[in-house]
């Protein structure tokens, strides 16, 4: 059951972290290290999925090492990640009332 609350929160995680451009690995620590660790094969292909749903844009760089592929939002990105927030508030909301008892008849 943990395991479906986490994959409900993932692509906000995702977003939150977009603001400017980061290549999947440091993306993947900087959300580690707030608490949202998420497995390679589970961040690469979202990461993709995003893009070619018009959420993110991507650019290859070399930065004097090996190839990486940096994302980060687009505005469709922006838009969805300001609902995505509104959404996720709400619900927090409603959930802390919930398990606060304040929603039991």
């Amino acid at each position: 059951m943990e395991l479906e609350l986490r994959r409900g929160v993932i692509v906000l995680a995702v977003l939150s972290q977009l603001g400017s451009f980061r290549y999947g690995y440091e993306l993947r620590q900087a959300l580690a290290e707030q608490g949202m660790a998420i497995e390679e094969g589970t961040l690469y292909p979202l990461l993709r999925r995003l893009e070619n749903q018009g959420a993110l844009v991507s650019e290859w760089r070399t930065d004097g090492g090996s190839p990486r592929r940096y994302y980060t939002l687009s505005d469709d990105g922006r838009e969805q990640l300001a609902r995505l927030t509104g959404s996720w508030k709400e619900l927090t909301a409603t959930m802390d009332r919930l398990l606060q008892g304040e929603g039991a008849s």
